[in-house]
């Protein structure tokens, strides 16, 4: 098999363990704290990538891992908004095309904190999202419902987040940037736990196994397999691939929690996606053209 297509292959496994971690989540949450629950799973999840980036961590600069900290503190204010998010909704399908939004938010969010204005493809996909956006809440009327807020709080928070990873990102190891961000997360999930959630005295062996996968699959797995396809994938085939978390997440949802999906719904989902796919279309346009004139030298 050739390395691109494997790349594409570990993506799209990405993509489905990232779907069926909003399924392990909201089942994990029915019998634990929420904050307590992203707490443990990501400080786990850092453990578990501790032996493979320890010799990094020591070589990397005080400065830079102080900075990859703070930066981690913006991923736990996304996590709050998240698993409250998820805390309080019926399903997962609506949340996760909401917070597919967060592709669409970087751009002004980079133009109001870093003057980098954005670019055509920006402005044509807007309007098309903020319809889709519309036929997705409209049952709540003019008003979002507190799950909706929520998960565009999450949403808006994660654009603030790639904003300033991605600026940060070439200055450090991946894996290290992880493990450090994983920790802070997971540590400040847990002392807001101890301040503020009641932990049940018995909890029941299936919720700690529904714990177990968010751990180990939707987290750790997740992450090795997401660096890995990055790896061998082109970005854009990576960039397509990964907007079909929400389509699986939507899938998941009505199969598992028979989630309603009248047609104002589907078409909403619809909408967003086709935004997420015109605001990409100038890199994936991109990438074809330099497919082509790779096939076309190569026959000469």
């Amino acid at each position: 098999m050739l390395p691109e297509r494997r790349g594409d292959l570990f993506i799209l496994s990405a993509t489905l363990l990232a779907s069926a971690g909003w399924l392990f989540s909201k089942e994990a949450i029915s019998g634990l704290p929420p904050a307590g629950f992203v707490g443990w799973r990501f400080l786990l999840a850092a453990l578990l990538l501790l032996p493979f980036c320890y010799r990094t961590l020591r070589q990397t600069p005080t400065g830079l891992l102080l900075k990859a900290a703070a930066i981690g503190l913006v991923m736990t204010l996304n996590l709050i908004f998240w698993i409250q998010a998820i805390s309080h909704s019926e399903g997962i399908g609506e949340g996760a095309f909401i917070m597919s939004l967060a592709m669409l938010m970087v751009p002004p969010l980079a133009w109001l904190i870093f003057r980098e204005k954005p670019n055509r493809q920006f402005w044509l996909a807007l309007p098309i999202a903020i319809a889709g956006l519309f036929l997705l809440t409209m049952g709540s009327g003019l008003s979002l419902s507190l799950s909706q807020l929520l998960f565009l709080l999450a949403s808006l928070s994660l654009a603030m987040y790639f904003n300033l990873n991605s600026r940060f990102a070439r200055r450090i190891d991946p894996m290290a940037l992880t493990c450090v961000q994983l920790t802070v997360t997971g540590v400040m999930h847990l002392i807001y736990s101890g301040l503020f959630e009641h932990w049940p005295e018995v909890i029941e062996p299936e919720i700690w196994g529904w714990f177990a996968a968010s751990v180990l699959l939707a987290t750790s797995l997740r992450f090795v397999c997401q660096s890995t396809g990055q790896k061998y994938s082109n970005v854009a085939n990576a960039a397509l691939i990964m907007m079909l978390e929400p389509i699986w997440t939507v899938l998941i949802s009505v199969f598992w929690y028979q989630e309603p999906m009248p047609i104002e719904k589907v078409f909403g989902c619809v909408l967003i996606l086709l935004a997420l796919l015109s605001y990409r279309s100038r890199n994936l346009l991109a990438w074809y053209r330099s497919r082509q004139a790779l096939n076309v030298g190569g026959k000469r």
